[in-house]
């Protein structure tokens, strides 16, 4: 069962900080990372980029102590708008459990494809990552990056429209790996990331279609400049697959700003360009996220 896994590690980290001395208890709340190298929450939740997921695991907690983020994030489109909210756990820095709504507005268009105005297609994606090997910000002296293992399991909740458009499934699972490396001495974070997935824009509109149905693997990479202890900036980059056969799926990117106003609470406001969407061109807007992390 998808959820299994998820549950398990969350009831083993919960004993854990049961059993801690209050003391011990304390220390694990505060929190110790580095200001912003535990990314940002992704769109579908997992710590991250924006549109990338990364290897580092969410949440100020550091190899003694549980932590976590919570995220809500808003990407007004030419003419759609995708809103994502959600939570993640990071237990020893070493388990990252995470969630995320998202609900996908067709706005005008919804009425122009006979859905009606304002038709929003919702998904909820269950997360859950495991570092492999590797620190991406204490390996300083090794080109060695963090590894990550990871797997989201999205229920899209709109079967019937996404049968009817040729979409073969309205639940999937993706598995991805990913590779990051913060170098400090060059004030630059680095990721690579393959995701083997089916999913139509993100899950959104389905897994696997009349076109194609079966695992492609997708790239997504990241690169940004740590300005300051408190300000990046960077770009990313994902493809996507083409499973459709009604309407085409373009690779998206995006020029991204993280702010950290505070030690627990960081601001990105990215320009997002996802090509087309269901047959309209074009969908370009801006990415707004905040999250708050422990």
């Amino acid at each position: 069962m998808p959820f299994r896994l998820p549950c398990l590690l969350a009831l083993a980290g919960a004993a854990t900080l049961a059993a801690a001395p209050a003391e011990a208890r304390q220390e694990m709340r505060a929190g110790g990372k580095l200001v912003l190298t535990n990314g940002i929450s992704s769109v579908e939740g997992a710590a991250g980029g924006g549109l990338a997921t990364w290897a580092l695991i969410g949440g100020n907690e550091t190899r003694d102590g549980i932590g976590g983020s919570a995220h809500i994030t808003t990407v007004p489109l030419a003419d759609y708008s995708l809103t994502s909210y959600g939570a993640s756990i990071g237990i020893m820095d070493r388990v990252e459990l995470s969630y995320a709504r998202q609900v996908f507005d067709t706005r005008k268009v919804g009425a122009a494809l006979g859905l009606g105005k304002g038709f929003t297609f919702d998904q909820d994606v269950f997360g859950a990552k495991v570092r492999l090997f590797g620190d991406a910000v204490y390996d300083q002296d090794t080109w060695l990056p963090q590894v990550s293992a990871g797997v989201q399991y999205k229920h899209a909740n709109r079967g019937a429209i996404i049968h009817a458009i040729g979409g073969a499934h309205d639940s999937g699972t993706d598995f991805f790996v990913s590779a990051t490396k913060i170098l400090l001495g060059q004030s630059l974070v680095l990721d690579g990331t393959v995701r083997a997935t089916k999913a139509n824009q993100f899950g959104l509109l389905g897994f696997g279609g009349d076109k194609h149905d079966r695992y492609s693997a997708q790239c997504e990479g990241s690169a940004a400049l740590l300005v300051t202890r408190k300000l990046a900036v960077g770009a990313e980059v994902r493809t996507r697959p083409d499973n459709l056969g009604f309407a085409r799926e373009d690779a998206a990117w995006d020029g991204f700003v993280a702010y950290a106003v505070t030690r627990n609470v960081s601001l990105t406001v990215a320009y997002v360009d996802l090509g087309s969407i269901a047959t309209v061109n074009g969908q370009r807007g801006a990415f707004l996220s905040l999250q708050t992390s422990f």
